[in-house]
């Protein structure tokens, strides 16, 4: 056998060991034990329900909660929040897009570049001072920047990308 079909012949084993790997990936997301608080929709290549990826409270926690703690315009004093890496969660679903739409229970959309998740530590807040957020109250799901960790963040523009009762992340 020449050495250009050996090449040929490892390459092609190489792509194949890559598509399972890759498949075998997708499949390990769980399907959410209880009802699902956050699908996940669009440029994504880890899937648990039909094209999306479905989270339960319980999955989201599994991932590890971060804490941020900052003040908003919207409470009063520093708030600790609690909640999953932006970053990580669009890693875990293979996010391909450059942005999200993060949609809201009452329809509220707002645009956000993937940029930002990892640039500013970005959470999706689950707990506010130790406790889940009631829909009456921003939850149950709220995308937090730490606003206190850079004067760019206490901006008209990143507070509009801090959408909260989040129910969808349409990633585009």
């Amino acid at each position: 056998m020449s050495s250009t079909k050996v090449k040929t012949s490892l390459l092609g084993a190489f792509v194949a060991l890559l598509a399972i790997v890759g498949a075998a990936y997708a499949a390990s997301l769980a399907a959410p034990a209880e009802k699902p608080i956050l699908t996940i929709s669009g440029k994504i290549a880890v899937t648990n329900k039909g094209d999306t990826a479905e989270f339960d409270r319980a999955m989201l926690e599994s991932l590890g909660l971060v804490t941020v703690e900052t003040s908003t315009p919207w409470h009063e004093g520093k708030v600790k929040f609690e909640g999953v890496s932006m970053d990580k969660l669009m890693k875990l679903v293979g996010a391909t897009g450059q942005r999200v739409v993060a949609v809201a229970l009452n329809d509220y959309s707002t645009e956000i570049p993937i940029e930002d998740f990892g640039k500013y530590n970005t959470i999706l807040a689950i707990k506010r001072n130790g406790e889940y957020m009631p829909v009456r109250d921003k939850g149950p799901l709220f995308i937090i920047y730490p606003y206190d960790s850079n004067p760019d963040l206490r901006t008209q523009t990143y507070y509009a990308r801090s959408a909260w009762q989040v129910a969808k992340i349409i990633v585009r």
